[in-house]
């Protein structure tokens, strides 16, 4: 089950010369596309098969989560600022967690990857070139599964989760509405649109996440097979 360590440009020290004997598997999608039920059932999945899995996902490392979490409830992160506490994150999760488990032959579900990160920033405007360059030491995942849910179906398992809408979910820093609900569909639009142009740059598997809960992973499940030696 090697796999070749391979970065989207330049390499962190951490990242061995011997090729990885785990694997590394990213699913975006907007909150409310489902993205942490599949994980949790492809990780009972897997686990059932003798393998040992690992779960990342974006605002969780050691270093900046708690403060990345207090900061954006200010509601005055600027979008750089953002940017570069959402990076901080990641690496560190990547160097202190990504690459010790891929070095032990784990499968790392992300829940949520760069490309999640990537697509917040280019709709607020960020430059591409500087947001491959920043995430650049990034490891290439095995395979990047896309959860496209339509806006009011994402809305309404919004409100059915939480009775409300998130903020920085909802494009509110963007002047896009005063209307949380109308900034809310806007901002989700814009975030496909953003999704679907990466897809083809990028290689995503898109996943149709309007579907039953047991279709979609099914169809996860047979993507694995294909890619993780059983």
């Amino acid at each position: 089950m090697n796999k070749e360590a391979t970065a989207f440009g330049k390499t962190l020290p951490e990242i061995p010369e011997d090729p990885l004997t785990g694997r590394l598997f990213a699913v975006e999608g907007a909150d409310g596309s489902g993205r942490s039920t599949q994980i949790t059932l492809l990780k009972r999945w897997l686990e059932s098969k003798g393998f040992a899995v690992a779960i990342m996902g974006i605002k969780r490392s050691n270093l900046v989560s708690e403060q990345l979490e207090k900061a954006k409830q200010g509601n005055i992160l600027n979008s750089r600022t953002m940017s570069l506490f959402y990076a901080t994150d990641f690496f560190d999760q990547l160097v202190h967690q990504i690459i010790p488990a891929l070095v032990a032959g784990q499968v790392v579900l992300a829940d949520r990857y760069i490309y999640t990160l990537m697509a917040r920033d280019l709709v607020r405007g960020a430059d591409q070139a500087w947001l491959e360059n920043l995430y650049s030491p990034a490891l290439l995942p095995d395979a990047v599964f896309y959860f496209k849910t339509s806006a009011d179906q994402l809305i309404t398992r919004n409100f059915q989760k939480n009775a409300t809408l998130d903020y920085w979910e909802s494009g509110m820093d963007m002047g896009l509405s005063d209307d949380m609900f109308d900034s809310f569909m806007k901002y989700q639009e814009m975030m496909e649109k953003q999704f679907e142009e990466m897809a083809q740059d990028y290689s995503f598997d898109i996943i149709d996440a309007n579907r039953p809960v047991f279709s979609i992973q099914k169809a996860l499940r047979k993507s694995l097979k294909k890619l993780i030696d059983f």
